[in-house]
């Protein structure tokens, strides 16, 4: 990734904002800019940040990158602001806001859900059946439970969409009973091949790459803040503020 946006940096900066283009807003001809630099890659849309000339984007299952107004210019990472109280990442506040909201637009009925008989707190799991962590965290889900943990799972097969992984956890949300399903495959079974047409795979893994997702299990909480990577449930439990 660190070659392909040193690539991206340099063709970004060989192509100029066409006069033809000046009836545009100034987002919409960076997005245009960004586009023509690499057809191959997936832009989000382009926004303001509170620093003026600067603007920013998103590589889909990739980093935030931000942007220069003229577009001649972009980083990659993390934005700080430097204030009274320290170092605050602007970037992640903001990528918090979006996962917020993107997420209470998801609807609970695509989600395969692990519920205990009361729930606590809940975290959402980008999750492949594929994954040894993912693996290793499901196996915490009587713990979770028994500390009023409700996971919500998505689905994001990291091979990608069509891929073999892809096929086995649509089949676990195709089947009649997805619960039993997913825990058959993380627990290294095998399910009947049954992927049906509509499923939300291909939206849970496009969403999961606007809001960061890069890798799995990648845990995001109520607030928008994520935790990548396998923890145990206690750690899990006392990050969730239980």
């Amino acid at each position: 990734m660190r070659k392909l946006l040193i690539v991206l940096c340099l063709m970004v900066s060989q192509l100029s904002l066409s006069g033809a283009a000046a009836a545009k807003s100034a987002d919409e001809q960076l997005l245009e800019k960004l586009k023509k630099a690499r057809p191959d890659f997936q832009f989000g849309e382009v926004s303001r940040t509170p620093v003026k000339g600067i603007f920013k984007s998103n590589i889909v299952n990739g980093p935030t990158i931000y942007i220069t107004a003229d577009g001649n210019y972009f980083f990659a990472g993390d934005f700080f602001e430097v204030g009274s109280k320290g170092l605050v990442n602007l970037g992640e506040q903001e990528m918090e806001q979006e996962r917020v909201v993107a997420l209470s637009k998801m609807s609970l009925d695509d989600m395969v859900v692990f519920a205990p008989e009361k729930t606590k707190a809940y975290v959402y799991v980008f999750t492949d059946v594929d994954c040894y962590y993912c693996q290793k965290l499901h196996q915490e889900m009587p713990a979770l439970h028994e500390l009023g943990v409700e996971v919500r799972y998505l689905a994001y097969p990291r091979a990608g969409i069509g891929s073999p992984s892809y096929r086995k956890i649509a089949s676990a949300w195709c089947a009649d009973s997805p619960t039993e399903s997913l825990t058959a495959l993380k627990n290294g079974e095998n399910i009947p091949d049954n992927v049906c047409e509509p499923n939300p795979v291909a939206e849970h893994f496009r969403v999961g790459g606007q809001l960061g997702v890069a890798g799995t299990p990648a845990l995001v909480t109520a607030d928008g803040k994520l935790l990548p990577g396998y923890m145990p449930a206690d750690k899990l439990a006392e990050a969730l503020g239980l």
